[in-house]
C-alpha cells in the first residue's frame, strides 16, 4: 500500500490530461497489441447516450435486431444460425425490462431470460441520417480530423449478445464504450491456426473461427488450448491502472515507493484499439450496452484487397456450383448476394488497380517535402453494402491514409508510452477446467510496460476493394504501376494460373490431406 500524501503528489506531478491527438495517432497507427485509451473523450456527447435518448432521437424507426439464444454450445452462434426481428429502440428497452407489453410485440417469441438481441452494424450515418447531434463523435481527437459519427458504427445489445469470433482483413478498430460493459477476448494474429479459421459463413473481409471461444470443443479443436488471450472488459467508467513509481522512491524518501507500481482508481472513459489482423470475441455481460466504433483504414489494406477478392470469386464460384437442394447457408446475412464470376473479376481488377496506384503514391509521396497531418488530404473509400434497404455505399465514408509518411514507422517510439492514458492489455494466464473449456482469471486490465512490440497496421469489418480515388483498371497500368493502356486485364484464366501454380497446388493438396486425415 502506498500512502496517500504521496499517491496525490505523484498524481499532480503528471501535467498532461491525455495524450496527444499526434502521439494518439502514431499509437494507433503503429502499435500491434491491444490497448486502451484513458481521459481522450471526456468532452464528447456520445458519453451522455443511453438507449432511452437514441429511442427519442430515432422517433419510432425500426432498426433490425439480431437474436441469439443465450445457451451455450459448442458451435459458435454464427449470424446464419440467429433469428432477425425489426424493432423500434423504445420496443427493445421494453422487452429487455420485462415489460408485460412485449407479449405482442416483436420480441413476443423470444423470452429475455432464454434470448438476446443485438442491433450490430449499424451504421451511424445510415439509421440516424440527418441528426447531427448524433455525429458529434470526434475521432479527430486521436489524430483523424474530419472523421466523425458519420463514420462511425453503433451497437447496441442485451446480456449475452455476442459476436462470433474473428479477425477482420482490413484495418485496425477503435472502440469507444457508451452504457454498460463488453467483455472482449482478443487472440494475437500468430493465434490464427489454432483458432481454426473459417471463410464459411462468407463475408467480405471477416475471417470467423470454427471454435466457440467461451464454451471451447477441445476435441475438436484440440490445438486451441495452444492459444494466448489477451481478456479486457471495457465500461463506460472505472478503470484500474498502475502508476510506476520506482523512480520517485528517493524523492519521497518512502519505503513502500521502492515497489515498481502502485494500483490506483481512476474514473476515465476508455477507448480500446483493436490492432491489425487481432481475432476478437466481445460479449455483452450487462443488461444493455452501447458501444461505437470505427475503423481505421491502413496501407496493408490495399494488398488485403487483393486477397479478398480473389477469395470472393472463388468461394462464391464453388459454392454457387453446390446443387440448389443443399441445406448449407454459406452467406453471412451481412452479405447482399452471391455476386456473379463477371463481377468478381471487376472486383479484383478495382482491387490490383488500387494496389498499383497506391504503390505509386507511396513513390511519390517520398520524393515530396514532407507536409503536416493538417495539410494532408484524405479521400473516401466505400464500405460494403450491407443487406439494408435503401443503404448506399456512399453513405457511409471512410477516410483513407495515404502511403508514404502516414506509415508511421515504430522506431518512432523509443519506448511506447503506457501509463495512466494508455494501458496495455496483457496475455492472461490460462487452465484446462476438468470439462475441457479453457478458463481465463480475467483480470482485466494489467499495465506494466514490458517494452512492448510494434507490427504492421490493419481497416473496417466491412468494406469492399473499390475507391473512388482508384478506378484506373489494371488494364491501364504499366510496368511501374502508373496507368497505361498495355496491359490486359485479369481474366479467369489468369486467376487460375495463379491459384494451380505447382506451389499453390502442393499446399492446398497438403491442407486437404490434413483434413481428410482427422
Amino acid at each position: 500500500v502506498v500512502d496517500g500524501s504521496v499517491a496525490e503528489m505523484w498524481k499532480t506531478t503528471q501535467t498532461p490530461n491525455s495524450l496527444l491527438s499526434s502521439t494518439a495517432k502514431e499509437i494507433v497507427m503503429s502499435l500491434q497489441q491491444p490497448a486502451v485509451f484513458c481521459n481522450m473523450v471526456g468532452d464528447w456527447p456520445a458519453l451522455h447516450w443511453n438507449v432511452k435518448y437514441l429511442s427519442a432521437v430515432l422517433d419510432g424507426k425500426t432498426i433490425e435486431f439480431r437474436i441469439g439464444s443465450k445457451t451455450m454450445d459448442l458451435v459458435p452462434q454464427f449470424e446464419t444460425r440467429c433469428s432477425y426481428v425489426k424493432a423500434t429502440l423504445e420496443e427493445f428497452l421494453a422487452w429487455s425490462s420485462g415489460q408485460p407489453s412485449c407479449l405482442s410485440g416483436p420480441f413476443s417469441c423470444f423470452e429475455y431470460s432464454k434470448y438476446w438481441a443485438y442491433a450490430d452494424y449499424k451504421y451511424i450515418a445510415r439509421i440516424f441520417e440527418d441528426k447531427a447531434e448524433i455525429f458529434q463523435v470526434k475521432w479527430s481527437d486521436f489524430g483523424f480530423p474530419g472523421r466523425s459519427g458519420k463514420e462511425s458504427t453503433l451497437w447496441i445489445g442485451s446480456e449475452g449478445a455476442n459476436t462470433p469470433c474473428h479477425l477482420d482483413s482490413y484495418g485496425c478498430n477503435l472502440v469507444l464504450q457508451v452504457q454498460g460493459r463488453k467483455k472482449w477476448h482478443l487472440f494475437p494474429p500468430g493465434d490464427t491456426s489454432f483458432l481454426y479459421p473459417t471463410r464459411i459463413p462468407y463475408e467480405e473481409s471477416s475471417v470467423f473461427s470454427k471454435v466457440n471461444v467461451a464454451k471451447p470443443d477441445l476435441k475438436r479443436f484440440p490445438e486451441f488450448k495452444n492459444t494466448t488471450a489477451h481478456v479486457v472488459t471495457l465500461s463506460p467508467g472505472q478503470v484500474p491502472f498502475l502508476y510506476e513509481l520506482c523512480e520517485l522512491g528517493s524523492m519521497f524518501n518512502c519505503m513502500q515507493c521502492l515497489l515498481k507500481t502502485a494500483c490506483l482508481a481512476e474514473t476515465f472513459p476508455k477507448v480500446l484499439l483493436v490492432p491489425r489482423h487481432w481475432w476478437h470475441y466481445v460479449e455483452s455481460i450487462d443488461p444493455i450496452t452501447i458501444s461505437i466504433n470505427s475503423w481505421i483504414e491502413l496501407d496493408a489494406d490495399h494488398e488485403a484487397r487483393v486477397e479478398e477478392a480473389i477469395t470472393r470469386t472463388l468461394v462464391c464460384a464453388i459454392k454457387s456450383a453446390e446443387s440448389p437442394g443443399d441445406e448449407d447457408i454459406w452467406l453471412n446475412p451481412t452479405e447482399v448476394e452471391a455476386t456473379s464470376h463477371e463481377i468478381n473479376l471487376q472486383y479484383l481488377n478495382k482491387a490490383v488497380s488500387a494496389y498499383f496506384k497506391c504503390q505509386k503514391a507511396n513513390v511519390s509521396e517520398q520524393t515530396r517535402p514532407s507536409s503536416t497531418e493538417a495539410e494532408r488530404v484524405t479521400s473516401p473509400s466505400h464500405k460494403r453494402r450491407k443487406k439494408q434497404v435503401g443503404w448506399e455505399p456512399g453513405g457511409c465514408k471512410l477516410l483513407t491514409h495515404e502511403f508514404g509518411s502516414s506509415t508511421l514507422k515504430a522506431e518512432k517510439f523509443q519506448k511506447i508510452p503506457f501509463g495512466p492514458h494508455l494501458i496495455q492489455v496483457l496475455p492472461q494466464p490460462q487452465e484446462t477446467s476438468s470439462t475441457g473449456a479453457v478458463k481465463s482469471d480475467y483480470r482485466d486490465l494489467l499495465h506494466e510496460n514490458e517494452g512492448g512490440h510494434f507490427g504492421k497496421l490493419h481497416c473496417t469489418r466491412k468494406q469492399l476493394a473499390m475507391s473512388n480515388d482508384c478506378e484506373t483498371p489494371a488494364n491501364q497500368m504499366d510496368s511501374d504501376g502508373s496507368p497505361n493502356a498495355s496491359q490486359t486485364a485479369l481474366s479467369t484464366n489468369d486467376l487460375l494460373d495463379c491459384l494451380v501454380n505447382p506451389h499453390v497446388i502442393s499446399l492446398v493438396a497438403q491442407l486437404l490431406l490434413e483434413r481428410a486425415g482427422v
